[in-house]
């Protein structure tokens, strides 16, 4: 059967088979009782006695049976039903309803076995506790992971991934269990993105420069979601977001990438104090020029802009030396 087509059922109310079931219950209690007072007045009326416990046992029976038919689903659930080893039908809208008592609700094995393990009966009558399927939006954090990035360097890797069971169908006959199947994609596919990029660049960022996973974790993030969407539409999932939970050097290598980014951050705050360095002596110079304070020649300019540059550049403080003759 192609399960790519989901079957929408829509029962009848549950309280007109529960008031069946109720009556042909009361009734069958009531032939019993009838019988019993066959036999307790003569002992010729055997084959009227056999009768009456016959139907009695028949009618009670049938409302046993219907009571299996009862079914309970709350808002955000569905339950998937299967009749004698066939796919039946889907029932998403959360109320109370009547199915064919025969009806089998299923779920993942594995689903079942855990709600075994609490200690709550896996029934198949009644509300089918333990087998409807939650379509409600959850939450999966992935386990931290070891990847190598573009680099080749080992970094650690998690993420929280944001879904929804979106065809119930899917969910439970298409894959053994989907929840596991989630797991399985997430890590894979977090894996295998993660690779395709750098954690940082190596040198300072330029227009051209590629992403990476610590400055671009957004865009990168909506890569992931779109890839592991793609692997698990076949199990009726539905991916809201994903994020990036966290990124980090693999602890062998944080110490020497940390000295890195050291080297790298002091390089660039040098960088900029020599650019405003320059500007000052700059201004300074024109200034004195602009105002007539001196004249100097080339050889005082050069040392003049030798010792503001030693000043400004410097990260100590400077101790001035007071000059009382000439410089020559």
């Amino acid at each position: 059967m192609n399960y790519e087509k989901e079957k929408i059922l829509k029962p009848a109310s549950g309280f007109a088979g529960l008031i069946l079931a109720i009556l042909l219950t009361i009734a069958g209690i009531a032939l019993f009782f009838v019988a019993g007072l066959y036999v307790d007045e003569a002992f010729d009326n055997t084959a009227l006695t056999v009768a009456a416990f016959f139907a009695a046992t028949v009618v009670l029976l049938a409302g046993s049976i219907l009571f299996r038919g009862l079914k309970i689903v709350n808002p955000n659930e569905a339950l998937v039903l299967s009749l004698f080893g066939r796919y039946r039908g889907t029932i998403y809208e959360s109320g109370f309803y009547f199915v064919n008592p025969f009806c089998a609700s299923i779920a993942p094995r594995d689903l079942e076995k855990k709600v075994k393990s609490k200690g709550e009966k896996d029934t198949e009558d009644g509300n089918g506790k333990g087998k409807r399927i939650s379509t409600k939006i959850m939450t999966w954090a992935n386990g931290s992971q070891k990847v190598n990035d573009a680099l080749g360097n080992p970094i650690e890797v998690s993420a929280i991934v944001t879904w929804r069971v979106a065809n119930a169908t899917k969910a439970v006959i298409a894959i053994d269990n989907y929840m596991e199947y989630l797991s399985n994609q997430t890590d894979s596919t977090i894996r295998n993105i993660a690779r395709l990029y750098p954690y940082d660049d190596v040198d300072e960022k330029s227009e051209d420069a590629c992403k990476t996973l610590r400055g671009d974790a957004e865009s990168i993030a909506a890569e992931m979601k779109e890839a592991l969407q793609k692997t698990v539409v076949d199990g009726g999932m539905e991916i809201i977001d994903v994020r990036l939970n966290q990124i980090a050097y693999a602890p062998e290598i944080a110490a020497a990438m940390l000295q890195r980014q050291q080297a790298t951050a002091v390089i660039v705050a040098r960088r900029k104090i020599v650019e405003g360095a320059v500007g000052m002596v700059e201004m300074a110079l024109e200034q004195l020029k602009r105002d007539g304070v001196v004249e100097l020649d080339e050889e005082r300019k050069a040392q003049m802009v030798s010792n503001l540059l030693v000043v400004l550049c410097s990260s100590k403080e400077a101790g001035p030396i007071v000059n009382a003759g000439s410089i020559y």
